[in-house]
């Protein structure tokens, strides 16, 4: 194993975990400004959703960067970087392409995950956040980890992308984990309620797999579980779940 290879496995490691704690500090940050008191008591939590979470970001930082060592060094990757060398209408099409194979990845592994041995094995560990925070997104068992860190890489082995492209990718998958999990709904209702989140994930139909487990398994987008007969929709959650949740706690009401 050369030095040069070593070192693209730190630089990435450490560039995963640094968007990790840049992303979710600054979503953490925000619900803090926009709804204090919102991660009261939590702090023991969040200490394990960020442990959890940095472990993780050595398990995906590693094969990215034998990728990126890959790609510099003997061009194994489909990554371009002449916008010329494909048409342009592949530059959208390339990111759809990727988000649409990554949630469907997510998907069918999210949903083993969830068949009772391997929970208790992995999937247990990002559930024991409840409810889930900003810091959450990550928080996964090493075996999880796995399962989400060798799908960009073999994308990018088997499918061309402008380095532009990919990188707006890593960002959606980036934002759209924190988003999903930080509590509250950062979209607006007419997003969230409207045409458009009949098939888009956010915080509120997301949330709901967090509390009832067996629905809405999906990561961007809700084909699958439409297709599947998994989606439960929005639920009574509003357009912010945890504040709903937490009111009808107030009520007497269940969680």
């Amino acid at each position: 194993m050369t030095a040069a290879l070593l070192l693209s496995m730190l630089a990435m490691t450490l560039i995963v975990g640094g968007r990790y704690l840049a992303v979710s500090g600054g979503f953490a940050w925000l619900t803090q400004r926009r709804h204090p008191g919102l991660y009261k008591d939590q702090s023991a939590q969040i200490g394990k959703e960020i442990r959890w979470s940095l472990a993780s970001a050595a398990i995906y930082g590693v094969p990215a960067g034998v990728l990126a060592w890959g790609w510099q060094e003997h061009g194994w990757t489909r990554i371009y970087s002449n916008v010329a060398d494909y048409p342009l209408w592949w530059l959208p099409a390339s990111v759809l392409t990727y988000l649409f194979l990554h949630d469907s990845w997510f998907y069918w592994t999210h949903r083993w995950m969830h068949r009772p041995k391997l929970f208790r094995i992995a999937h247990a560990v990002h559930h024991a956040s409840r409810p889930p925070t900003a810091w959450a997104a990550m928080s996964f068992h090493p075996v999880e980890a796995l399962t989400g860190a060798i799908v960009i890489p073999a994308l990018i082995l088997l499918i061309p992308i402008h380095y532009g492209a990919l990188l707006f990718v890593l960002m959606v998958m980036t934002v759209m984990g924190v988003t999903n999990h930080m509590g509250w709904e950062l979209f607006p209702k007419w997003l969230v309620e409207g045409g458009a989140g009949r098939w888009l994930i956010t915080a509120s139909h997301h949330q709901r797999h967090h509390r009832e487990y067996r629905c809405n398994y999906g990561l961007y987008f809700r084909f699958w579980d439409r297709l599947c007969g998994t989606d439960k929709g929005l639920g009574d959650f509003g357009p912010d779940p945890r504040l709903a949740d937490r009111r009808r706690r107030r009520a007497g009401g269940t969680a």
